[in-house]
């Protein structure tokens, strides 16, 4: 299907800058969007995040669109693509928490915690711990990267860290120990 002439137009004069030209396309695209990243998800909260990411990525994209299909299939690809960099991302921070928790139990039995008792348990944290923890163990920042991005000394991260999995050893102990009651 070809785009409209008033599409195209639209198109090439958001590319040119005009800003309200962009906000009558995301006027007419943002429910269809919104659909499709809702279906990917099966969370509207994620859906309008990755709604909004879509329209982001789009107008930094703009320059390279090229008409060779419609509009709306352009968006479609950009909204596919941040949702399956989203699931990956997701199984990726199950499987980090997995991890975490058999690290936190490893030394002392074969006991096992799932990935939402694990992020309960990080959400019980106080927010410097889970921040320690966040950047440490699930994006892969050193130390040093960690404090710099928290504005602490490596030491204060070293003992946040200590904390915090001594914290989630022992909350995740109890959860289990409830859990098998």
């Amino acid at each position: 299907m070809v785009a409209s002439d008033d599409e195209t137009g639209r198109v090439i004069r958001s590319q040119n800058g005009d800003h309200e030209a962009f906000e009558s396309l995301i006027k007419e695209y943002q429910i269809m969007i919104h659909s499709l990243c809702y279906r990917m998800t099966g969370s509207l909260t994620d859906a309008d995040d990755l709604a909004q990411e879509t329209f982001i990525c789009a107008y930094r994209e703009l320059a390279g669109f090229r008409a060779e299909a419609r509009f709306s299939s352009w968006l479609y690809r950009i909204a596919v693509n941040l949702c399956l960099n989203w699931r990956k991302s997701g199984a990726r921070r199950r499987r980090l928490q997995n991890e975490l928790a058999g690290q936190l139990f490893e030394a002392e039995s074969n006991e096992h915690c799932d990935s939402t008792q694990v992020q309960e348990a990080l959400m019980r944290l106080s927010p410097k711990e889970r921040a320690a923890i966040s950047l440490t163990t699930y994006e892969g920042l050193t130390h040093a990267e960690a404090a710099q991005a928290l504005s602490c000394s490596e030491t204060t991260i070293s003992w946040r860290l200590f904390t915090a999995r001594a914290k989630l050893k022992r909350m995740l102990k109890d959860l289990k120990r409830g859990k098998d009651r």
